[in-house]
């Protein structure tokens, strides 16, 4: 209930009224039935703003990290993505992919739609990162569609470390679903998940436009990260 409430009468016509949304292809998304909505990841308004134009629900696995957080602000951070309808995924360990699939696979199976981010993290920088295989392993084995969705304007409204973001209008593409039946059962072979993943990057690049980077995006930021000099509490340079 909190959730029709939230996006039909709250957060919904506030974004709307805010960011005057551009919307293109809304109609490639299924009146009814399971399918997978495959999107960019650029900000942490991406979170609001592609459900908020939706006529209908849509759940994404969102990280661990929103629901335990620590104090007041935890809690209530929490307690808004659980409303949200969001399915906490514990992100490390040999078993996080796995996870993932399963609560994934638990919302198609009720013919439910399914937010997905491929890339598996915000994009730092604004690039297109490699895909990761898990909405393949998905699509396949609950045999649905996948949507290409495209967040655009969404980095330059509120970047990484930009807690408030900036007015201004966004654009959120959808594309014509992609059909995978013909790699039924093939779910458990590499080269046949690898291949989807990157027809739905691929997609996604077509109706985004962004420069394509062939890394995951969780690499390229350790990377990063591991060249940036060291901080020393005490010491002034």
């Amino acid at each position: 209930m909190f959730y029709y409430i939230l996006k039909y009468a709250v957060l919904g016509p506030l974004l709307r009224l805010l960011f005057r949304p551009r919307i293109e292809g809304l109609h490639h998304v299924p009146d009814d039935g399971a399918a997978i909505i495959a999107g960019n990841h650029l900000s942490f308004s991406d979170h609001f703003l592609m459900p908020a134009i939706l006529k209908r629900r849509i759940t994404f696995l969102a990280k661990a990290e929103y629901f335990t957080g620590p104090g007041v602000k935890g809690r209530l951070t929490a307690a808004f993505f659980r409303s949200a309808g969001q399915i906490p995924v514990d992100r490390s360990g040999k078993e996080a992919g796995q996870a993932a699939i399963r609560e994934g696979l638990g919302v198609l199976n009720k013919g439910e739609l399914l937010g997905i981010y491929p890339e598996g993290t915000r994009s730092h920088d604004g690039r297109l990162y490699k895909g990761k295989v898990g909405v393949a392993v998905m699509a396949i084995r609950a045999g649905v569609p996948v949507i290409p969705c495209a967040m655009v304007g969404t980095f330059e409204i509120q970047p990484p470390g930009q807690k408030v973001p900036t007015i201004k209008q966004v654009t959120i593409r959808f594309g014509e679903p992609l059909d995978f039946s013909r790699y039924a059962g093939l779910e458990d072979q590499k080269a046949a998940i690898r291949a989807v993943t990157d027809e739905i990057m691929y997609a996604i690049l077509g109706l985004s436009g962004q420069e394509y980077v062939d890394e995951y995006a969780v690499k390229v930021k350790a990377a990063k990260a591991a060249q940036q000099p060291r901080k020393f509490p005490g010491l002034r340079r």
